[in-house]
């Protein structure tokens, strides 16, 4: 690993030892370099997204008084022509107390920030450097806010209702890996804190600035930096800028005929530097793996130099491996700028497919037995009940003989199969690869559903389940709207403990809210990441506020969601199996990974970044002891 410091030339870099070879091949064009990428999202975010909630400005979702359900702009055509049918409609007004009919219960986020924000601490020797170096900076309130949050319940309630005690003094935009060992040997010189910014997309609030750092804070944006630097088709590998975001990277990929594969629900708006400080993972992880089965190689500079490895080969033994130092480290050791992962060529076929289950135990068997003949398809999601009756409201508008026909469908679950609609699961499953390959692999299945009597629920519903998963945040900020606090929490578990852990936390968060006096309440999970020896699970928790203040109810939502995590350790799960720990689950890393590993954490800490540059405070909170 190359860890120069200041005043000392670094060996060439992999990027650079590549760009030289690819002086030298003889292979043709295998070594691609492409365009500089034109970004989706730009550079004054807020001009194109929310400030208090998920996405785009001009998508909300809107249900109309007859139970139309739509959002507002062109950008999910999945969520064209819905309707909430006055059973779904009941439901939701039983369990959670939200009429979608009735947009009189409805408070609408201000359109506008209703807060002052306070005036930053300027470091004037920081901010000098900054201008010799001509690096974009900016120091508007609003660019300022943007960046000190995150999308947390507790971030996005604190946004709407003017409680954000501290955001980042300066914005700084550098263009390239240079840029960033200029402004991090600043901060270092100057004692300025830096925290890196990607896409803003976390739920952990790792972003939140601390209202005690006396020192200026600066958020270190790589939005700018967001160029594939090269595609290797020899070598199936790309160099990336980190601040590209999911959907501009496959875009920019695809036209070279390769993807990445690596597909979170968040793939719109957060990036790849973001997706390896997190240990990240993709809704196609079957297929693609996770960020650390993609990774090849990361370009890390710290206040104690540029971290890199010297190699090109896909695998090197040479002691520990110290990229599992940079992922997972969530903004606090120093800045990726560059990576290089695999790649695949674009799939010739994608197809979707759905199966309904009788109950959830038959839908974890299943799963399990997909893991253990390793038949995954590139995804697979185990929907239970709950999850199944919410996301009726994404049903289609049907004419009369739609009506007829889904009426006919029920009646054959129910009177035929044996089905009860308040116990049947979903399974959601998509096939990537060539023709042969996916049919194989479907029929494959196929047979698997059967055994735990399983029915084919077609295609289409498959590919509904699955792009509607770009929209569940935009629902989770209507909820919102209704009064509803809602959120979502993950682990892993192991198989054998999998269907009890789901039934457990769900019969903890009922008894912790009934002990409250909360009546309107729902928990749902999914099962949505599937391995040899265990899967990840989701929980998406809401409740009505009732006739407590937003502050209150977050207060209220806190303590539950603290009760169920400890439920799901007490299970056999762990605090996290993609999201991260930020500073939301600090409390129970030490009890997952020891104290010693807490320990050694902090000796890395103090080796590379020894005066706290890096301090967004996440992970470990450095001002406590074990």
């Amino acid at each position: 690993m190359d860890t120069t410091g200041h005043g000392y030339e670094s060996p060439p870099s992999v990027t650079r030892i590549k760009a030289c070879a690819s002086q030298e091949t003889n292979s043709g064009n295998s070594i691609i370099t492409p365009e500089r990428t034109v970004n989706t999202i730009p550079k004054k975010k807020q001009t194109a997204l929310k400030w208090s909630g998920w996405g785009y400005n001009d998508t909300i979702v809107v249900c109309e008084p007859n139970g139309n359900l739509y959002m507002t702009s062109d950008r999910y055509p999945h969520m064209k022509n819905k309707h909430v049918n006055q059973s779904v409609r009941l439901w939701l007004r039983d369990k959670l107390n939200m009429d979608l009919y009735d947009e009189s219960t409805m408070v609408r986020s201000p359109v506008t920030p209703q807060m002052e924000i306070s005036k930053p601490i300027v470091n004037e020797d920081f901010m000098k450097g900054l201008q010799r170096y001509n690096i974009s900076y900016s120091m508007e309130s609003d660019d300022r806010l943007f960046r000190g949050h995150g999308h947390t319940l507790d971030d996005i309630i604190h946004l709407r209702t003017g409680k954000i005690e501290r955001v980042p003094d300066v914005v700084v935009w550098p263009g390239c890996h240079d840029d960033v060992v200029k402004i991090v040997n600043l901060a270092t010189e100057h004692n300025v804190v830096i925290i890196p910014f990607g896409g803003g997309t976390n739920v952990t609030l790792a972003l939140t600035c601390d209202p005690e750092e006396k020192r200026m804070i600066v958020s270190l944006d790589t939005s700018q930096m967001s160029r594939v630097l090269w595609v290797d088709k020899a070598n199936m590998t790309a160099c990336c800028e980190s601040g590209i975001i999911g959907q501009d990277l496959e875009r920019e990929l695809s036209k070279h005929g390769v993807i990445s594969g690596h597909e979170p629900d968040s793939q719109e708006f957060s990036s790849l530097g973001g997706w390896v400080s997190t240990r990240a993972s993709g809704m196609k992880k079957n297929q693609y793996g996770n960020i650390e089965d993609l990774v090849v190689h990361i370009r890390f500079v710290t206040p104690s130099g540029v971290m890199e490895k010297q190699s090109l080969g896909p695998r090197i033994s040479s002691g520990p491996d110290f990229n599992h130092i940079i992922l997972g480290s969530e903004g606090t050791l120093g800045v990726i700028t560059e990576v290089i992962i695999k790649v695949r060529p674009v799939p010739e076929v994608r197809d979707f497919a759905s199966y309904v289950f009788p109950e959830f135990q038959y839908g974890v068997d299943f799963m399990r037995e997909v893991a253990l003949k390793r038949a995954q398809p590139a995804s697979l999601r185990l929907i239970d009940n709950e999850q199944y009756r919410m996301g009726q409201i994404y049903k289609d508008s049907l004419g009369i003989f739609g009506s007829i026909l889904d009426s006919i469908k029920m009646f054959y679950l129910h009177s035929i199969a044996g089905y009860a609609e308040d116990k049947l699961c979903v399974v959601i499953a998509v096939f990537e690869g060539d023709k042969m390959d996916v049919n194989q692999q479907k029929t494959r299945i196929k047979k698997m559903t059967e055994k735990y009597r399983g029915l084919d629920a077609g295609s289409e519903n498959g590919k509904r389940g699955y792009t509607l998963t770009f929209s569940i945040a935009y629902i989770r900020d209507a909820c919102i709207d209704y009064g509803v606090l809602a959120e979502s929490f993950e682990t892993s578990v192991p198989w054998d403990r999998c269907a009890n852990l789901c039934r457990s936390v769900k019969n903890t968060i009922s008894r912790e809210c009934k002990a409250r006096g909360i009546t309107h309440h729902e928990t749902s999970c999914r099962v949505t990441q599937v391995y040899d020896a265990g899967a990840c699970v989701y929980f998406y928790f809401a409740f009505h506020r009732g006739m407590m203040d937003f502050h209150k109810a977050l207060k209220v939502y806190d303590e539950i969601e603290e009760v169920a995590r400890d439920e799901v350790i007490a299970c056999g799960g762990n605090i996290s199996h993609h999201h991260g720990i930020g500073k939301k689950r600090q409390k129970w890393l030490p009890m997952q990974v020891s104290p010693l590993g807490v320990n050694l954490y902090r000796a890395v800490k103090q080796q590379i970044d020894p005066n706290n540059i890096f301090a967004s405070g996440n992970l470990v909170d450095l001002k406590s002891s074990l």
